[in-house]
């Protein structure tokens, strides 16, 4: 299939011959027509129940939330702070994004987490409408396609529901690439140049993306830069950056300065200088180093865990992939190899290692994928040279498979570990009828029926992730451990109270759920402060005895009025916390309630 002929003008025929591409049904060129309404129909199903359904989630979500609140409240845009210390890990742009959307749709109440959540909702749909715009250069179908595979992955489903910066960050790192992949297309296929204004609003989705994770934007864009040069140079024995001039470096870095250093300026005065040495000489420089807060991981993480990650789409990207390596002289395919690899041996070799950090790469595996499906079918078929193509398929259904019963046995198993009991049974009926319409497209791929299974596995992405996030994440009550325990904290605290002390479990959401001002501290430390203030104090079973040990060296009193037992996901491991009411040694009068 040629990079520039539509895939909906293949000629309808019933025998076709080999390089012809199989003709376009008339619903997806009707659905491609009217793509962008499509995506956005399709991700507002996948997302919106769980941004509306689930409390704050540990850890980053609560502590980029909390920040924008403090931010939201305090009227600082400058300086990001999460209860009384500096957050000096990543730039203020995603902190001005939920701020605002919280201000606009918070009705001036800035505690629910949806609102918070509603940037990443927006990035995310804008990264699938861009991987849309992008992937159309191959056809109106393939881009179509492409958004939704993307959009109906787990990794980007995930990231579209939290407020965190990778939703965000996709849609601006989607459009600069996609303004990349014209001008290299421009530069080697004889193909028209992107206008200037388009090429300066690649730039400006650039500065965003700094200003959103700091290098990470800059840092997808080198690599594939740099996957291009050394492949030409290993083919051609020299270096061809010429194509470069094209992106009008010096405007464009103008563009980027003026987005940007404003705000650098101000928090550098702000912070005396403390963000960038603690964002980049400490967060970034430690993630590069060593495998930071207990994320090392050995290279090939990512591999392992995409059965996951990546499906529905994995069932479809091996032997994308495998297209790829066939096709690998076309300029177009190859810009898309060098983006995918770049990134993807970047974040294997890192040592620290999240499922997120793997997101940039997943548009154009997303691209590959969709051009798979609708390949012609002498390209889809290994020659005698390629026989390892045909196991590609194979490898891909096992990785489908895996997830897809993990989605289809969640229901089954998570209510009655972490919840009062059972799934309702129609619920359970929801997650098999999920689970028997995910094996039906496994076996249509596996049948050669690759557009009939594309469809078939993203009906069972539609019914199994609402079903599983709205239906029984809800019910989860020991997954949400810190609601229940904040309900009992607001129970029990008087009106004259300070603010709760924490000992023990301290984790990012409770900090939302109770405000800035608590204290965190541990058992021997609860104790202090609470014989001087008075009040709450929650203290976990790790710090009880050293709390009651230390109450008892300073003759104070405590005494429990509430307990609440859950699962602290972030550890992995049951949690238990007593509410005391301290009696403070020096109490004060204190005005009555009207």
């Amino acid at each position: 299939m040629a990079d520039e002929e539509p895939v909906s003008q293949a000629p309808a025929a019933t025998d076709l011959p080999l390089g012809t591409p199989p003709p376009v049904p008339g619903f997806l060129t009707r659905a491609a027509r009217h793509g962008k309404i499509v995506i956005l129909l399709v991700c507002l199903a996948l997302w919106l129940p769980e941004i509306l359904s689930l409390p704050a989630l540990d850890r980053d979500e609560s502590r980029f939330a909390q920040s924008s609140r403090q931010m939201l409240d305090s009227g600082n845009y400058v300086d990001i702070r999460f209860g009384q210390v500096p957050r000096y890990k990543k730039p203020a742009g995603i902190y001005w994004l939920q701020s605002a959307t919280t201000a606009i749709a918070g009705g001036g109440d800035h505690t629910h987490i949806w609102t918070y959540r509603l940037p990443s909702l927006l990035g995310a749909t804008a990264a699938a409408l861009a991987i849309f715009w992008t992937a159309s250069l191959f056809s109106a179908e393939a881009g179509l396609l492409a958004g939704l595979l993307t959009a109906a992955s787990l990794l980007l489903s995930a990231e579209a529901t939290q407020a965190t910066t990778d939703a965000a960050l996709l849609g601006t790192i989607v459009f600069s690439q996609g303004v990349l992949f014209r001008l290299w297309r421009a530069a080697r296929q004889d193909m028209p140049a992107p206008s200037l204004k388009l090429v300066m609003l690649g730039w400006a989705a650039l500065a965003a993306g700094i200003l959103l994770k700091g290098p990470v934007a800059p840092g997808v864009v080198l690599m594939t830069i740099a996957v291009l040069a050394g492949w030409e140079r290993w083919e051609k024995k020299r270096f061809d950056l010429k194509w470069l001039a094209a992106t009008k470096p010096w405007r464009g870095l103008g563009v980027v300065v003026l987005m940007t250093a404003p705000w650098a300026v101000a928090i550098a005065l702000a912070s005396h200088g403390e963000f960038f040495q603690q964002s980049l000489g400490g967060d970034f420089a430690a993630k590069l180093a060593e495998g930071q807060e207990g994320h090392g991981q050995l290279p090939g993480y990512y591999l392992l865990v995409s059965s996951l990650t990546f499906w529905p789409m994995v069932l479809f990207v091996l032997p994308g992939v495998g297209l790829a390596f066939v096709r690998r002289a076309e300029p177009s395919i190859r810009f898309l190899i060098a983006w995918a690899a770049g990134w993807w041996l970047l974040v294997e070799i890192v040592p620290t290692k999240l499922p997120n950090y793997v997101l940039p790469a997943m548009p154009p595996l997303a691209i590959l994928a969709a051009l798979w499906i609708m390949a012609a079918r002498d390209e889809v078929a290994p020659t005698s040279h390629q026989k390892w193509r045909r196991w590609l398929p194979i490898a891909a259904a096992v990785q489908s498979l895996a997830g897809l019963a993990a989605f289809t046995l969640a229901p089954f198993i998570l209510p009655t570990r972490f919840g009062d009991g059972p799934a309702p049974w129609w619920l359970l009926a929801l997650a098999a009828t999920g689970g028997l319409v995910g094996l039906t497209g496994v076996i249509l791929v596996l049948a050669k029926k690759r557009l009939g299974g594309f469809i078939v596995t993203l009906a069972a992405m539609l019914i199994l992730v609402p079903g599983l996030t709205a239906g029984v994440g809800p019910g989860l009550h020991q997954f949400w451990f810190t609601e229940r325990l904040a309900e009992a904290a607001r129970k029990t605290r008087l009106p004259y109270d300070p603010p709760p002390i924490l000992a023990g479990y301290q984790e990012p959401s409770m900090v939302f759920a109770l405000g800035k001002d608590v204290a965190l501290t541990d058992g021997k430390g609860a104790a202090e402060l609470g014989l001087r203030q008075g009040g709450l104090a929650l203290v976990d079973d790790e710090n009880g005895a050293a709390f009651l040990a230390r109450l008892a060296e300073l003759q104070g009193s405590a005494e429990p009025v509430d307990a609440v037992s859950g699962f602290n996901y972030s550890r992995g491991r049951a949690s238990h916390v007593t509410l005391y009411r301290v009696a403070p040694l020096n109490p004060v009068a204190r005005p009555l309630p009207r």
